[in-house]
């Protein structure tokens, strides 16, 4: 095995991109970060730059090469996670048509009303795993083609060319030359059908999208093209991985056989089950998606998803001026119980198993003895208790106990979560001591396709377990707290 060369792992994620040096034992030797922001433009609208996605790429890796003290020759290969459901549109010269649309965004949300009153959720469940959902990247191209007339124009003429995040950082990486993405995020735009590995030109004539032009389809660890990052490095290196972020993150996770599970937890949250080698049908309220695919591998996977995770803690924070630190919310969880208070997430509806749009967050349970301690408990454990509700359908469905739970994200440096985790669950929880989860999981199949580990599974034996947390003492006051939840969301 060779153990001297390296590769690039770029994690474009909502907040920001970071950029590492990984060698072949999966050992971080550099890094770089460059933040990205959002806009609001309107109610239920998330956007970004595309440019600024790019230069922040650019920005994250030239960080990254300066602090490398190692041989920059033998960077051997680059690969690539990403935010996915986000849609970017560009022409063929490499310039954004209109603003990124982000995974968050939910300008859709009449579309799907309108799909689903044309009986479409069988078909789009049948073929793509997905339901019907603003979240995904289709129905958000709807709404571009029907409302903005630089989309409908440019898909109408054939020069429209539609990628989520990987395959825009591909095409600008590249200089056009490469026009691809991989099964993992392709599974996510509602274009691809999860069976034959193919975009389905059925629904995208059903969407009105025929004159869309979309990328080549590949395995997530697949020769992508090659790129020196504008000059960055001395000479080009081939791109050997791309894959969405949460699929990455369940890669460096382990969770590469069936019932091995994990949660990513940040400013949404991502719960995903390796289910072996056939697609499992969607149910209640989860999707089914592909894990990762190799040449001579394909895995799927069943998902929950949970719009709002750490954004609800920040929004207390950052919007209403609640605490001025973190660590004081911190303080008040340990100190105080939720005192009857609930908050329910629901700023962009609430996501799996209850995809329920009530019309905005809701905090609920206040009386006069209510304080602000309360109400930042409450944020952070209506985290917990969707994470809960995820994992009870997602056993249900896959007909199979979880071996392991591990999890990733800001929010494990956490202690405190982590064991009302633990307790809500009733079950033990565990943290990596590799915290760059998504970008180890993109480096992990970048070293395959380079051939510098035999299996996937080599690696995992190098990253020890940091935490585990076993349930305690605050099992059954956890299990009164949720299920008063569940009410509370009934309500809804």
């Amino acid at each position: 095995m060779q153990d001297t060369q390296y590769v690039l792992a770029i994690d474009q994620g909502t907040s920001g991109t970071k950029a590492l040096l990984f060698d072949a034992h999966g050992k971080v030797h550099s890094r770089g970060f460059t933040a990205v922001p959002c806009t609001h433009p309107r109610a239920g609208f998330v956007e970004q730059d595309a440019e600024a996605l790019y230069r922040s790429v650019l920005s994250a890796v030239a960080q990254c090469v300066d602090r490398f003290e190692g041989d920059k020759n033998r960077i051997g290969g680059v690969a690539i996670s990403s935010q996915r459901e986000t849609v970017v549109l560009w022409s063929e010269d490499g310039h954004a048509i209109v603003p990124v649309v982000s995974w968050q965004c939910q300008r859709s949300l009449a579309i799907c009303e309108r799909l689903r009153g044309q009986g479409m959720a069988g078909v789009i469940a049948d073929k793509t795993g997905l339901l019907i959902d603003p979240y995904f990247s289709g129905t958000k191209l709807i709404w571009l083609n029907e409302n903005d007339a630089r989309v409908s124009s440019r898909i109408a003429s054939g020069s429209a060319m539609f990628g989520t995040v990987d395959s825009w950082l591909l095409y600008r990486l590249t200089g056009g030359a490469s026009y691809l993405t991989d099964y993992t995020n392709a599974s996510r735009t509602m274009l691809m059908n999860l069976h034959t590995l193919e975009w389905d030109r059925e629904l995208i004539t059903r969407f009105g999208l025929d004159g869309l032009r979309l990328p080549g389809l590949r395995p997530s660890a697949s020769d992508f093209g090659a790129t020196d990052f504008e000059g960055l490095l001395a000479k080009p290196v081939p791109v050997v991985a791309m894959i969405g972020d949460s699929h990455a993150a369940a890669v460096g996770e382990g969770c590469l056989r069936p019932g091995l599970a994990k949660a990513t937890m940040g400013t949404g949250s991502s719960l995903m089950m390796n289910v072996g080698s056939k697609p499992q049908a969607p149910a209640h309220g989860l999707v089914s998606t592909l894990c990762f695919a190799t040449a001579g591998r394909v895995d799927y996977a069943m998902e929950g998803i949970i719009i709002s995770a750490g954004s609800t803690p920040a929004w207390l924070k950052e919007k209403l001026g609640l605490f001025s630190d973190f660590a004081a919310a911190e303080q008040a969880f340990t100190d105080y119980d939720n005192g009857g208070v609930f908050l329910i997430p629901a700023f962009s509806g609430i996501g799996c198993p209850h995809w329920k749009y009530p019309g905005g967050a809701q905090i609920v349970g206040l009386n006069f003895s209510t304080s602000w301690p309360h109400v930042a408990r409450a944020a952070y454990e209506s985290i917990v208790y969707q994470i809960k509700d995820v994992i009870t359908v997602m056993e249900q469905s896959a007909q199979v106990e979880l071996v392991e739970l591990f999890l990733d994200g800001g929010l494990v440096q956490r202690p405190f979560l982590l064991q009302y985790l633990a307790d809500t669950l009733n079950r033990p929880v565990s943290t990596l001591a590799m915290s760059e989860i998504s970008a180890a999981g993109a480096a992990a199949l970048g070293a395959l396709q380079l051939g510098l580990i035999g299996t996937l599974d080599a690696g995992q034996t190098e990253r020890p377990v940091l935490r585990r947390v076993e349930p305690g003492a605050g099992v059954k006051q956890a299990a009164l707290n949720h299920s008063q939840w569940l009410r509370w969301i009934e309500r809804l």
